[in-house]
């Protein structure tokens, strides 16, 4: 007998869902104790069990390395542990005594996970322990190509969940997978919030699905290599980026960019420490194979090592080659290689200068990485900062390997697996997932202000004029002065305090610039205090406002805003 996958999985769904809606009854209601007891047997589970889950997902799927899927799976059950261990996820969570305000957590139900195939193991750690510390239940649906080792995450989990006092159906992970048992999981009403990992297809049906969605876009991500940078270090950075896990992280490097000055380096530094480049021919065989016509990444090479991807495309590489590099001379459809690889496979461009690289990781990101991770290796503060502000990625990685600073292994960032784009990828944040995205806070706000209408229209009427109305001369108030209008748009700018000295208000400006000479050429007094940072934006607002930027010898100015600033003598030295 045939049984028909599809309503099997539908059904499936919907038995997993209402189990896990009548374990959340119970499981949103357990004290912070109770639910840290869970989450810490739950993540100790999944540390002890690590190096098996690799091996099954490596096994099951034929991506990646095994140590490296196991220090992944350490990594979700470890370092996002120590993490959230003390996080307050019940309860009062936040007092504001001066406002009389308190901030209340609240589950939001029963969690629909989506887990990729690409980092099976590591990612269906992360959100059961994410989803278990917000009191919520879970339900995963599998990538069909992982189901075995993902079943086995969640199963390994829920026992030990269960015998720290986790209700049935804390953990559920479905068997029978197909695309409608995941649309009818993600739209299920029994669904509260959706953490949506995958291909774009799936993050668009997670967001259409009429059910509150994190999902995550791309990541098309450029490294940028400035003349100033070690490296030794910046070239090794990129490539064990790269070739981590065979390059299975979204997070990963996709291209790498270096300045015209330093180009023989990199390119010697690439070679020594494991880097092929390859000729004309050899890209174009390596074209065929990885790419498929839609411009997507093949499946078939996804995960696999240079060795087995450069094999498949009848070239020959050095012994011990971790990553396949073709140099481009563009971005976009007629350059195949520009795309998110999700293998060892690096692109490879020269800049003029690093302005010139600027506009060439824009255009890396635009090609598939809006919002995603971009990171640069330099020691130059100035064009660190200018990148920052100026490049539609929301993880700027500085002097690391993008791979590990993107999931915050080896940056600062909130540690997870789950890496929101923002508006540019289409996404509801840029933030890292984590507990505090899977409540909803309620506040309890007391009275502050007694309520009298009288009362409040007679504080109104005697605001000050700027606030109602502006009044006309010939009534007596006359019109701010400059100093005035100045004053109130640099503490807009919070400025204030910082502008230069004006002329008295009982002076005619003009009749003084027409008469004394020397008067026009004399500058404003300096002011005392001069600025801690200053971009280009703040330079053409400064001379669109007819002002001079204070600037020491601790400021930090961006190099457009040295130029345009020199060139247009908007800085006043103090």
């Amino acid at each position: 007998m045939v049984e028909d996958v599809d309503l099997l999985s539908v059904q499936e769904a919907r038995t997993l869902l209402r189990r896990a809606r009548e374990a959340w009854n119970t499981l949103g209601h357990f004290s912070q104790d109770k639910i840290d007891g869970i989450v810490a047997a739950a993540a100790r589970a999944a540390s002890d069990a690590s190096m098996e889950l690799a091996k099954l997902a490596v096994e099951e799927t034929g991506y990646g390395v095994v140590e490296h899927k196991f220090v992944k799976n350490k990594f979700a059950a470890v370092d996002v542990y120590r993490f959230i261990k003390d996080m307050r996820t019940v309860g009062i969570i936040r007092e504001v005594p001066e406002k009389k305000l308190y901030e209340i957590a609240e589950p939001v139900g029963v969690i629909a996970a989506v887990i990729p195939s690409t980092n099976p193991t590591s990612t269906a750690i992360y959100k059961i322990l994410i989803s278990l510390k917000a009191r919520n239940t879970i339900v995963l649906s599998p990538h069909p190509a992982a189901k075995k080792c993902i079943f086995a995450t969640a199963e390994v989990m829920r026992k030990a969940a269960l015998a720290a006092g986790a209700p049935q159906g804390s953990i559920e992970c479905m068997e029978h997978v197909s695309i409608e048992g995941t649309q009818e999981l993600m739209k299920n009403r029994s669904t509260s919030v959706i953490l949506a990992t995958g291909g774009m297809g799936l993050v668009r049906a997670a967001y259409s699905s009429g059910k509150p969605a994190f999902g995550v876009g791309p990541g098309n991500v450029p490294a940028y290599i400035e003349s100033s940078a070690n490296l030794v270090k910046a070239v090794g950075d990129v490539l064990t980026g790269k070739s981590y896990d065979n390059g299975t992280l979204c997070c990963s490097e996709q291209a790498l960019i270096c300045d015209e000055a330093i180009s023989r380096q990199v390119r010697e530094q690439v070679t020594q420490q494991g880097g092929a480049f390859l000729t004309a021919e050899q890209m174009r065989a390596v074209e065929k194979i990885a790419v498929l016509p839609s411009r997507l990444a093949n499946p078939q090479i996804v995960g696999k090592s240079a060795a087995y991807i450069a094999e498949k495309a009848g070239i020959t590489v050095p012994s011990g080659t971790r990553v396949l590099v073709a140099e481009l001379q563009g971005v976009g459809r007629e350059y195949p290689l520009s795309i998110e690889k999700l293998s060892p496979i690096l692109a490879f461009y020269v800049a003029k200068d690093w302005r010139d690289a600027c506009e060439r990781c824009k255009e890396v990101l635009r090609y598939g990485g809006m919002g995603h991770t971009l990171s640069i290796h330099s020691q130059n503060r100035d064009i660190i900062m200018e990148f920052a502000l100026q490049k539609p990625a929301y993880r700027i990685i500085v002097n690391s390997t993008a791979t590990h600073g993107a999931v915050g292994f080896s940056t600062g960032l909130d540690p997870a697996m789950t890496l929101g784009c923002g508006a540019y990828g289409g996404n509801i944040t840029s933030d890292n997932i984590t507990p505090l995205h899977l409540i909803n806070i309620k506040r309890l706000a007391f009275e502050i202000r007694p309520v009298d209408v009288k009362a409040a229209v007679a504080e109104y009427s005697r605001q000050e004029p700027a606030m109602t109305q502006v009044p006309s001369p010939a009534a007596g108030g006359g019109l701010p002065t400059v100093e005035e209008q100045v004053a109130r748009f640099l503490s807009r700018r919070g400025l204030a305090g910082s502008s230069p000295t004006m002329v008295s208000p009982a002076a005619n400006p003009a009749t003084e610039r027409e008469t004394d000479p020397a008067r026009k050429q004399t500058p404003a007094p300096s002011p005392t205090a001069a600025l801690e940072f200053v971009s280009e934006q703040d330079v053409r607002q400064a001379l669109e406002d007819g002002r001079k930027l204070p600037i020491g010898p601790d400021t930090i100015l961006t190099p457009s805003a040295r130029d345009l600033g020199n060139e247009n003598s908007v800085f006043i030295r103090v």
